[in-house]
């Protein structure tokens, strides 16, 4: 789908929701201080007010038995002309089964800016199956509540794809990266993880340039997606580009390629026009994943299709924002990234 709603721009001033779609930490007592960190950057740093939904802090036990009181937030949060922007706290493991309580009228006629990663690719696919374009980008807990202060490239690619109408452009990656774990207890919240040095992008195969519309999400989280309402169709496929990246679990490298190698049954592979994936949580299986890719492709003629690796959206920081259905090019020769067009209007 090509023709997907873009939402107006964000601006300083704006009232935005942050709401619990999935996992419901935010409102449990031990990391509730990281929920306010990442509340008061979105002030201190983006100009914006950040308010609760009735269940946003309801905590973890409360959200995981209350799908439907999660889906009502997401609902009231698209209805409340007050709000302009929705951010989702952090991602988890089962916000699908907010599916039955899911009005994607609601969210058509409503369109405005809504964010997050890993699990919250349920609810970009909502979106999607809406007719609204959605952001692949931080989190509340996660990057806003960054410890030690939010890195520079995840505010400048927020400000360029929510705060701005002009073409997005050049994705030029991260000077540096992380995903060091480091408890989360107050008394760490001024420690800042290790950075490591960032080798860049990585061109797996392909030649020449490749342009389509951003489709994707979490590995993981699109295979327990399979067989819903919300699970993308091949004609959603058609001339794309695919994002792809994987969680903190790591999945072992037969998982990506086993995936890869439904992709080539299923017909997506015939589809697509090229996949960028984004950098492995600790690096691990960095080389496996390459190889996986690799030899997926190949079983089904695709070895010249344009795949680009090691990006910085997904489990580690800093991280980009990707607009679902905007149109994006990979140059093959520059080992390059490009989003041609705006995320907002």
């Amino acid at each position: 789908m090509n023709n997907l709603i873009k939402p107006q721009m964000l601006k300083p001033g704006d009232k935005v929701a942050l709401v619990s779609l999935s996992g419901g930490g935010a409102g449990d007592a031990d990391i509730r201080w990281r929920y306010e960190q990442g509340k008061e950057r979105l002030g201190s740093i983006f100009g914006l007010e950040a308010v609760e939904m009735e269940y946003t802090l309801a905590g973890t036990d409360y959200i995981y038995n209350h799908p439907e009181k999660r889906a009502e937030d997401f609902m009231n949060a698209f209805q409340d002309p007050s709000i302009k922007g929705i951010i989702a706290c952090i991602g988890g493991i089962e916000s699908v089964r907010m599916l039955p309580y899911i009005d994607y009228e609601v969210i058509r006629n409503n369109p405005k800016v809504f964010m997050g990663y890993s699990d919250t690719t349920t609810s970009h696919l909502i979106c999607y199956k809406a007719g609204l374009s959605s952001f692949y980008g931080p989190t509340v807990l996660i990057d806003f509540a960054e410890n030690g202060g939010m890195h520079s490239y995840t505010v400048d690619h927020i400000l360029r794809t929510l705060f701005s109408d002009e073409v997005i452009g050049e994705i030029k990656p991260s000077v540096e990266w992380t995903s060091e774990f480091l408890p989360w207890e107050e008394k760490n919240k001024n420690t800042k993880r290790k950075l490591f040095p960032n080798k860049g992008y990585e061109l797996i195969q392909g030649t020449g340039m490749a342009e389509g519309h951003l489709i994707g999400g979490c590995l993981e989280v699109l295979e327990m997606l399979k067989g819903t309402e919300i699970y993308p169709t091949l004609e959603d496929f058609q001339d794309s580009i695919l994002f792809l990246e994987t969680s903190e679990d790591k999945p072992p490298a037969w998982f990506v390629e086993c995936t890869l190698r439904n992709y080539g049954v299923t017909g997506i592979l015939d589809r697509i026009k090229g996949i960028i994936w984004g950098k492995p949580q600790d690096e691990e299986n960095y080389e496996e994943y390459k190889a996986a890719i690799s030899k997926a492709m190949k079983e089904f003629g695709k070895e010249d299709m344009p795949v680009l690796f090691n990006m910085n959206f997904g489990h580690t920081e800093p991280k980009i924002c990707l607009p679902y259905g905007a149109l994006a090019r990979i140059d093959c020769e520059k080992e390059a990234f490009y989003i041609l067009e705006s995320g907002v209007l």
